[in-house]
């Protein structure tokens, strides 16, 4: 079941300068999709058509079979959870509890059952020990974490991260694609696009987009859009480490088979 489906997706913040042109692709129910490219590409744009922000585009959106049209986006929004760049963009709560609450009282949770949910995804976001604090006493990280447990508390069917770990370390960043894989893990029909500069990331998704100027540049599985080391490097984008490593060692003549899918695997091939 295709959960987002865009066609022929154009948009102009003014007349004849696309930000995104002639965009189409689809996820399906319970993929991990990773978009990137460089500042500038339309990763922002899309995500605000995709969100209901930017009405007016040209082409055609559809999320869980239904158009995204004016009398939709109610429905489609009680489907989807967002997790914007800047945390602060979402703070309604004077506390942390209280913030991880509101999502559950506007779709009237019990208020019995409301305490254990805002535990566990506090726990699975590492922010137990701050349900009490003020969200503008804490740092941006922890803003972010916040905001994630927020939108994971309401269990929506697809969730939108835009650049929603950029503000985290590495080992924060890792932990958080972590739960998200844990949580499809739990839900295999929880569908995920990460908008994301993070290749890495990317690297550990079911499918990679990538835009470049607006338009569609390469499309697939990650060994295949980053088997295109070149041509990511033409528009100033990195290759994840792994595959970096990977192509090194086929240049070198090392038969590195197709079961090797990361690091760990890798390493189990080369100390065989």
């Amino acid at each position: 079941m295709k959960i987002v489906e865009v066609k022929h997706l154009s948009y102009c913040y003014v007349e004849d300068k696309f930000a995104l042109k002639d965009v189409s692709f689809s996820l399906e129910e319970g993929s991990y999709c990773c978009l990137i490219g460089h500042n500038g590409s339309g990763k922002s744009t899309l995500a605000k058509c995709l969100m209901g922000l930017q009405p007016d585009f040209d082409g055609e959106i559809t999320l869980f079979g239904l158009p995204l049209l004016r009398k939709n986006i109610y429905a489609i929004r009680s489907k989807v959870g967002i997790v914007f760049q800047n945390p602060d963009n979402q703070f309604v709560g004077s506390t942390v509890a209280d913030d991880i609450a509101f999502g559950l009282e506007n779709k009237c949770v019990p208020h019995e059952e409301m305490q254990s949910i805002i535990e566990r995804f506090a726990q699975e976001t590492g922010m137990l020990d701050y349900l009490d604090r003020e969200p503008s006493m804490l740092s941006g990280g922890q803003k972010q974490r916040v905001a994630i447990a927020g939108v994971l508390a309401m269990g929506p069917d697809l969730i939108i991260f835009d650049e929603a770990t950029s503000m985290l370390d590495p080992k924060g960043k890792k932990e958080i694609i972590d739960l998200v894989h844990r949580l499809r893990a739990q839900n295999p029909k929880l569908t995920v696009l990460s908008i994301t500069h993070d290749v890495e990331e990317a690297a550990r998704a079911d499918e990679v987009i990538v835009l470049n100027e607006g338009q569609l540049f390469l499309q697939g599985k990650p060994e295949e859009v980053f088997s295109h080391q070149a041509e990511l490097e033409s528009i100033r984008l990195e290759t994840p480490f792994f595959y970096s490593l990977l192509a090194e060692l086929k240049k070198n003549g090392v038969n590195v088979p197709d079961s090797v899918k990361d690091l760990s695997s890798l390493e189990a091939f080369l100390c065989r």
